[in-house]
C-alpha cells in the first residue's frame, strides 16, 4: 500500500484501513511525520501572528527611540529616559540609571516582552517557559554594552523598523512547534493502540500490537485534518480529546469486518 492510498482510505473508506497492516514501518513513520506537520500548522500560524504583532509594536517603539551611542560600555545620550508600552512590549530607555534589571523584569505583566536599554546593558525579559530556560538558562537575557558596542539609535531603529518577517523565523517557529507535536502524536497513537488491543481482545480479533499500531496511525488521519481546520478558526479547540475519541471510533470501523477467532 502506498502513502497516497492509505490517505485516501483513511478519509473515504474506513473498511479498507486494515490493509495498512501490510505497510512497512518506514512508510508508516513518514506518514506519521506528515500528520504531525498538519497538526503543527495551526500553532505555527498562531506563533507567526504573535511575532507579527511584536514586529508591529517594534515599529511603533522605533519611532520613539532617540539618538544614542555606546561609549566605554555606557549608554550615552542627551535625551531623557522614558517607559513606553504597547500591546505586547514594555520598553524602557534609562540613560540615567534610575532602573535596574529587576525593575525591567517586574514589568512583565500581561506582556510578551519587556525590554530595557539601561545605563550599562540591554535587558530582554521573555515569558517564563521551559523553552526559554533551556535556550538561555532563564527567561532573562542580559547583554552588557561591552559585547554590543556597535549599538546606537540609528541601527536599533532600523532593526525594529523591519517591515517583513524573516523566512528563517517562520522556519524556526515551525520546527519548534513540530517537535512537541510529533511527540504528542506518538503518545496519542500509543494510547489509541492500547485501546485497539483491548477492543480486539474483546472482539477476539487476532491482531498483533504492531497491526493495531498501524491501524491507529491511519485512523488519526481524518481527525487530524478536521482538528487542523477547526483550530485555524478556534485556537482554544480541544484538539487532543477530539483526535483521541475520533481515532478510537474510526479504529472500530476499520476492524469491523475482521474475522474473530472462536
Amino acid at each position: 500500500m502506498s502513502i497516497i492510498q492509505l490517505a485516501k482510505y483513511s478519509i473515504s473508506d474506513f473498511k479498507k484501513i486494515s490493509q495498512v497492516k501490510k505497510m512497512g514501518f518506514g512508510k508508516l513513520f513518514i506518514y506519521l511525520l506528515l500528520l504531525s506537520v498538519l497538526s503543527a500548522i495551526p500553532i505555527t500560524t498562531q506563533v507567526i501572528s504573535v511575532f507579527k504583532d511584536i514586529q508591529a509594536d517594534g515599529r511603533e517603539i522605533a519611532e520613539k527611540i532617540p539618538d544614542f551611542s555606546i561609549k566605554n560600555g555606557k549608554l550615552n545620550t542627551t535625551n531623557e529616559g522614558f517607559i513606553y508600552q504597547t500591546n505586547s512590549i514594555i520598553f524602557t530607555f534609562d540613560p540615567d540609571g534610575q532602573r535596574d534589571t529587576q525593575d525591567v523584569a517586574k514589568d512583565m505583566l500581561g506582556n510578551f516582552l519587556s525590554v530595557g536599554l539601561l545605563t550599562d546593558q540591554l535587558v530582554i525579559v521573555f515569558p517564563s517557559s521551559d523553552v526559554t530556560s533551556s535556550i538561555i538558562g532563564s527567561n532573562q537575557l542580559e547583554l552588557p554594552y561591552t559585547r554590543i558596542s556597535d549599538l546606537n539609535g540609528k541601527t536599533l531603529r532600523q532593526v525594529l523598523g523591519e517591515t517583513s518577517l524573516p523566512w528563517w523565523m517562520i522556519l524556526i517557529s515551525f520546527l519548534v512547534v513540530a517537535y512537541p507535536t510529533l511527540i504528542s502524536m506518538v503518545f496519542s497513537v500509543l494510547v489509541g493502540t492500547l485501546f485497539g488491543n483491548m477492543y480486539c481482545l474483546l472482539r477476539r480479533i487476532p491482531n498483533r500490537f504492531s497491526d493495531n499500531f498501524k491501524i491507529t496511525v491511519a485512523s488519526t488521519t481524518l481527525p487530524v485534518i478536521i482538528s487542523m481546520i477547526i483550530s485555524l478558526f478556534f485556537p482554544s479547540f480541544n484538539v487532543s480529546s477530539f483526535i483521541m475519541l475520533s481515532t478510537m471510533f474510526i479504529f472500530t470501523q476499520a476492524v469491523k469486518n475482521e474475522h474473530s477467532t472462536v
